[in-house]
């Protein structure tokens, strides 16, 4: 007997991320720069991280404040590496970088510092971490009634992208999805209709992206657009409007016109779909673990996962672009 969504135990609504979490643990851990990690949330996030094996912590910052916090709220962190630092989150931000930048670790991950603190010392443009790519947001979506893991981009960074910042907005959603081993996505540019119409300028944009994929100028994914959130997810909302595509109904990367929509969208999952809500940052030098201070530990764990599987891949790439031997 099928058994209903309401029926279904919290564990199951949420087996996305277990599978996630499950994956990174098939692959060499990582070293991980945790940026000011002086709350009992983030503390745990690395420490269970560590446990499951899929990171190996630098925790950045003051060396007291860190140890108390362990010790109040009885986390082990005795065999972690400690960089001590003032208790300023400027100062540790700036010093989380430098490690990055130095080759100690291959993912920075937000503490308890602000996030203003953390992306200043990361877009720094002479000590920062920048690349030729825009540096953009992502949520990984594990959404109980839907049956794919949504990624919502970008609804944190990017307040109001032209079309070369949606384009690059794109193009790292996608090098993330192919980069942990999930297939060729389906990318729908969302906008409040389906038709291209000079008065809403989103459908402009969309229509535009989709011809700029046609020229190769995004590629790895699958794009349609415009799409209304209904005809993206849904595919008898799509049968009944007359959309056929690849990506009608059946789209796992959903881009927002501006981060407006999208911080309204994930929002809206995550407290009335009752979703967990990941979060990365792409297009820097390494994969950024960025989570609210709200987070929950699991959902630390999640966006782990993902900047693992990322970063492994990163690596199996520039491997295999070495020379022979």
């Amino acid at each position: 007997m099928a058994i209903s969504i309401s029926e279904r135990t919290p564990e199951a609504l949420h087996s996305k991320y277990d599978r996630l979490i499950a994956r990174a643990k098939e692959v060499p851990p990582v070293a991980t720069v945790a940026a000011y990690p002086c709350d009992q949330s983030s503390l745990k996030g690395v420490a269970e991280a560590a446990e499951a094996g899929i990171i190996v912590p630098i925790l950045v910052g003051p060396s007291a404040k860190i140890t108390s916090v362990a010790r109040t709220h009885g986390v082990d962190i005795s065999k972690f590496q400690i960089e001590d630092t003032p208790d300023y989150e400027s100062v540790a931000a700036t010093r989380s970088v430098e490690l990055i930048r130095a080759g100690k670790a291959e993912i920075l991950m937000k503490g308890s510092l602000h996030t203003d603190a953390l992306m200043r010392a990361v877009t720094s443009s002479s000590t920062g971490l920048r690349t030729d790519r825009r540096i953009s947001h992502v949520f990984i979506m594990d959404v109980p009634t839907h049956p794919d893991t949504l990624i919502i981009t970008d609804a944190a960074i990017n307040i109001f992208p032209d079309l070369d910042v949606k384009r690059d907005i794109i193009q790292n959603a996608i090098d993330l999805f192919n980069q942990i081993g999930t297939g060729t996505p389906r990318v729908a540019i969302l906008s409040a209709v389906e038709t291209v119409t000079s008065k809403i300028p989103s459908t402009i944009e969309a229509a535009a992206l989709c011809k700029m994929a046609d020229r190769g100028q995004i590629t790895g994914g699958i794009l349609d657009g415009p799409l209304a959130f209904d005809n993206a997810i849904d595919p008898e909302a799509a049968r009944i409007k007359g959309i056929k595509s690849e990506v009608a109904g059946r789209a796992q990367i959903l881009v927002v016109p501006d981060l407006e929509a999208g911080n309204m969208l994930a929002k809206n999952l995550s407290f009335i779909a009752k979703a967990d809500a990941a979060g990365l940052v792409l297009g820097a030098r390494v994969p950024i673990v960025l989570t609210s201070r709200a987070d929950s530990v699991r959902t630390r764990m999640a966006s782990c996962a993902v900047a693992v599987l990322c970063a492994n891949a990163r690596r199996l790439a520039a491997a295999a672009a070495l020379p022979a031997a």
